[in-house]
Parts: C-alpha cells; structure tokens; sequence
C-alpha cells in the first residue's frame, strides 16, 4: 500500500512515460519519448549497453503526441514541433550532438511519412492547402514539391526502396465510407488505383518489401479487417488470416515473416505470418495489449533480429520489450516505472458483455428513438473495491476508438479516489469489424449513445436521469460550429463521414447537437477546454458555456456548471505537470458533487 504522506495524484501524474520507440537504420539503438526528468524529451536507447541517453533539452513539444523518425544515418532524429498543443506542427531535427534546427516549415499540420533511403528526402503529410495531401521535401535544396492534390485527406503514404514510387491512401469515390490504395510515381505523377477492396471498404499501404516488388496492405472488405500481400507485377494479392479476428498489419519482418495485431475481445496480441505459406502464430506475452509504431518508416527489428514492441497490462504500465521470435524469450530494455507504487495497488480490468438494442431503460429527454439492431456490446470495469464506490462512466473518443486492457492513468486516478470506472466500446467503436464501426454512419448521438457512449454533453442531455454530475473534457458540443471550425481533414473524414453535409443535412445537425437541447441538463457539469485544440476548438466549450448561462443556469462551485479553459494545452496533453492539473480539476470537482468521503 502506498504510504499515507504520498500525494498521490501529484506521484501517479509523475510516473515516467515512455512514447513511440523507434529503431534505428542500423537496428542498435531506439529512439523514444521520455518523461523522466520531468519534461518531456527525446532519448536514444543503446541496446547492447542499455544505456539511455538524453538528446533534447526542453526542443521538443511537451506533450508526446506526434511520432519520432530517425534519419537514414542514424546520427539524426526528426521530431514534429507545434506551439502549446495546437498540433500545427513542423518537422525539427536534433543531431547526436544536440544540434536542433528546423526542416520544414509551413502553414498546417505537418506529419512525417517516410525518410528516403539515402536519407536525402523527407516524405510527408500537410494540410497546408487546406486538405491533408502528399509532399516531398528535398533536405539538399530545402525545396518542398506537393505530390499531390486530391478534395479527400490522403493517408499512409510511403516511398519504395528504389525511390521510385509512393503508395499511399485517399478516396476519389462518392462514397465516405471508402478508402483505396494508389501507387504513383515518386513525384506524384501516374497514380494508380490498384483496386483492392469493394467500394466502401476501406483499404491503406502499410510497408513495401525490401525488395520493392510488394505491398503489405489493410482491408475491411469481408468485414472484419485483414492483411495482405499485393505484388505488384502479378497485380495478385494474397490475404493472411482466417477472418476470424479483426487484424492491422505492421510491417515485413526478415526471413520472409509479416507482422500483424490481433483483437480479440480487449486484448491486442501480436501475430507473425509465413508470407509464402500462410501461417501464423500468436506470439507468447501476458494478456493485455501489445503496440508497435503507428507510422513512419517500418522498422521494427533490432540488429540481432529480435522484435521491438511496448506491452502493458491493467495493472502494470507500458514497458519496451525486445522479442526473440525464434526462442520467444523477451528481454526489458526499458522497464514500467511504478514510482511508490506496485501493480496490486491498481484495480484490474474485469471484461465482460451486455445485450443493447440501443435504447437503455431511462427516459430519452433530447430524441427519442426506437430499439435498434441488439449488438453484445463489450465493457470493462475496474472495481475500486470501495463501498459506497460512485461509478464514473467513461468511454473511449473518437469514435473509431476501443478501450482495451492496458494501464489507463487516468482511470487508476479515479479508481485512487475511491471511484470505480465503466469503459464501453459502443457500436461504432473499432476492433469488431467494419459493420460495426460503421453503425454510427448517419446516426451520431443516436444507438451509440444507448449503449453507453460517446459524448458526456450528449449523454447530460439525452439520458440525465442516469447521472449525478457530468464532466465534459475536450466536448463535442455544436455538429456546425464544430464543421465550421475543425481542421480540413477531420471536416471531411469524421463530419461528412458520419453526418453529412450540412447544407444537406441541417435538421440532423442541429437535432443531435448536444447545445440544442441544453436545458436538459439536470446535474451539475463540469467543462474543461484545451484553448489550442485544433481538431475540437474551444469555441464549443464556449458555446455551451454561452447556452448554459442564457438558459438560466448558475456557474461556479456552488451552481449548476462550472467552466475552465486549459492554457498552453491542446487536444489533451501526455505532459506531467498538465496531466496533474487535469487530476486536480477531476479531483476537486468529484469530490465536491459526488464523491466518496476520504
């Protein structure tokens, strides 16, 4: 147990973090994100000594949201670079000498893709134009070159080993609910469609071969997501799996080998297939959740070729493992920091089903609607063993999201404080296919919300008989203001995805908009805004705020909401001090509404 003299928001919030390992060009070192010193910094891991040494000081963002990328030299590392959160980044380098400069900068969002391999060009996604698309960066000249042009956000794109080709993601159909594979020339010309899925799935590159002559790609044309293997000169693709679980490739591995994850209920695991014969392996690690770098280019072995990869579980936070796929033995390279904790002071994940048609047993006071298709809806709950013990609902973003087993700080937090937390993974959440995702399409704020997510205004304003106070961090509020003022790519491929237009869809929008009906609101609510949020601007906590006060209702510790705006923060932050101020505002305003005496 932890010490009674223990502040223990201020230890939880300090526990070092480590984000997006990535391996080095020549598989000896590993680039993260590490918050060790208190900050937020860029560290290189040297494998054979174990060795972790500091590259940055106080150069990069504090929060740790956006990928590090090594240079094809290994003697540099590319960060993404904004200002205060509002995610509108640059692309910097730092040097093994500690030399920090920027690469390229320019109006938008800015994401690293892929570095050529002779480390001469940087590939990249921007939405300097408005929609993100497709760049070149000449790092000799300085010279940025747009590779290509299209209304819809590309995605995934990555240049073949000889330099000659890009890949990448985009739609050009009617349909919103599609996504193709292209292969251009290197300088966007002559792109390709290769054609892969049915129109309305959504297919993306992942990794090209070493070679050069296939593409590992995903697809959710059967339902339930896949990989496969396409080769270019036979135009052939061969799909890996049984379609038995939903499956997200990762990368070409040596010796002929492909990386996968599997879902299976709330657990992720990693997967290796045979790329010749097909057949593949769960690889041995505690049940929980295994991740990998999410993009940039795909390297995930070490020079000795064991496998890189972060594991956690409920109880135990992320550590940095090193898999030998041969013998399946795993080596630490950078163990979890529990700080004056232990795992048995944190409450484990119970899993478990519910049957939801949608409609829960409360009155509907903003729309009503009758009992949709019934769905097992997946759940987990930590039980803070505590009685009385106020359960706080909390389901996951997104909402193509998943709440899964893996340490969850800010759920431990509540579960501190004598809280016991429910996460649902409503229909439209990720994991379960593409008919299940998709169940949100043109019913936002309607079944997913009966069956316990995804919107805290919504649910103060459609179910409030259900709750005792109500926080809503980071709120989606207004569906027009929120379209108006979104960056491009969230407008196109969460707005329009899910809503429609506006201008065809009006009666929708202003319907399952939580603001509309905000004199339902029956419980106290608390309102936390990131005053540099991009993809949800603060003018939707502004606008509640606004509706709330017109409407007659009282703001302030003693009325029925209360308002804060979070200064140098923007879509949440990974940042310790950050995280503690959202720990002390949670803290503060539960245990003044509802919660357990301490």
């Amino acid at each position: 147990m932890v010490s009674e003299d223990v502040d223990v928001l201020e230890a939880l919030a300090s526990l070092p973090t480590l984000h997006h390992p990535t391996v080095s060009p020549d598989g000896r070192e590993v680039a993260c994100y590490y918050d060790v010193t208190g900050r937020n910094e860029l560290h290189v891991l040297d494998v054979a000594s174990g060795e972790l040494t500091q590259w940055s000081d106080g150069d990069v963002p504090r929060d740790a949201r956006w990928p590090v990328v090594w240079g094809a030299d290994g003697d540099r590392v590319y960060f993404h670079r904004d200002d205060a959160g509002d995610e509108q980044n640059d692309i910097w380098a730092v040097t093994r000498d500690g030399e920090v400069r920027p690469v390229v900068e320019m109006d938008g969002q800015a994401v690293i893709h892929d570095v050529s391999a002779d480390g001469a060009r940087l590939l990249f996604g921007s939405s300097r134009d408005g929609q993100m698309n497709v760049y070149g960066h000449d790092l000799a000249t300085g010279e940025t070159t747009k590779l290509t042009d299209y209304d819809r956000a590309v995605w995934n794109s990555h240049r073949s080993p000889d330099g000659d080709c890009i890949a990448y993601a985009t739609n050009e159909t009617d349909d919103y609910d599609n996504r193709d594979v292209y292969v251009a020339d290197a300088d966007g010309s002559n792109p390709r469609n290769l054609e892969l899925g049915d129109v309305g799935a959504e297919t993306a590159p992942v990794d090209w071969s070493d070679d050069g002559d296939a593409l590992l790609v995903t697809d959710n044309t059967p339902d339930l997501g896949r990989a496969g293997v396409y080769d270019l000169a036979t135009e052939e693709v061969r799909w890996l799996g049984d379609d038995t679980f939903q499956e997200t490739p990762v990368a070409f591995l040596g010796d002929g080998r492909v990386l996968v994850t599997r879902d299976r209920d709330a657990v992720t695991v990693p997967v290796v297939y045979d790329r010749e014969t097909g057949a593949g392996r769960e690889l041995d690690l505690p049940e929980g959740v295994t991740t990998f770098r999410f993009f940039g280019p795909s390297n995930h072995e070490l020079a000795d070729g064991r496998l890189v990869l972060t594991h956690t579980t409920p109880t135990r936070r992320p550590e940095l493992l090193a898999y030998d796929l041969d013998t399946d033995d795993t080596e630490t390279l950078v163990a979890a920091e529990h700080g004056p904790f232990d795992s048995a002071d944190f409450a484990d994940a119970e899993y478990f089903t519910v049957e939801s048609d949608g409609v829960p047993e409360t009155p509907q006071r903003a729309v009503e609607h009758d009992p949709y298709e019934s769905f097992e809806i997946g759940a987990l709950l930590y039980d803070s063993g505590e009685r009385p013990s106020p359960l706080v609902v909390n389901p996951h973003g997104g909402p193509r999201g998943r709440d899964a087993k893996s340490f969850d700080l800010y759920t431990q937090v509540l579960v501190a404080r004598g809280y016991s937390v429910l996460q649902v993974n409503y229909r439209g959440s990720s994991g379960r296919g593409r008919a299940f995702a998709e169940e949100l399409i043109d019913d936002w704020g309607g079944a997913e919300q009966g069956d316990g997510g995804y919107s805290a205004y919504w649910q103060a304003v459609q179910f409030p008989d259900l709750y005792d106070a109500t926080v809503a961090w980071i709120g989606i509020a207004d569906l027009d203001d929120m379209y108006e003022n979104t960056m491009a790519h969230f407008r196109t491929e969460l707005m329009v995805k899910y809503l429609g237009d506006p201008e065809e869809s009006p009666d929708l929008y202003a319907e399952r908009s939580p603001v509309t009906h905000v004199e339902n609101v029956d419980a106290p609510i608390l309102v936390v805004h990131g005053v540099n949020d991009r993809r949800v601007p603060v003018s939707q906590a502004r606008i509640v705020r606004t509706a709330l006060d017109e409407a007659g209702y009282e703001e302030g510790e003693g009325g029925d909401f209360e308002y804060r705006e979070l200064g140098e923060e923007g879509h949440a932050s990974s940042d310790q001090a950050q995280k503690l101020r959202m720990f002390r505002l949670l803290d503060d305003f539960l245990g003044r509404r509802v919660g357990p005496e301490r």
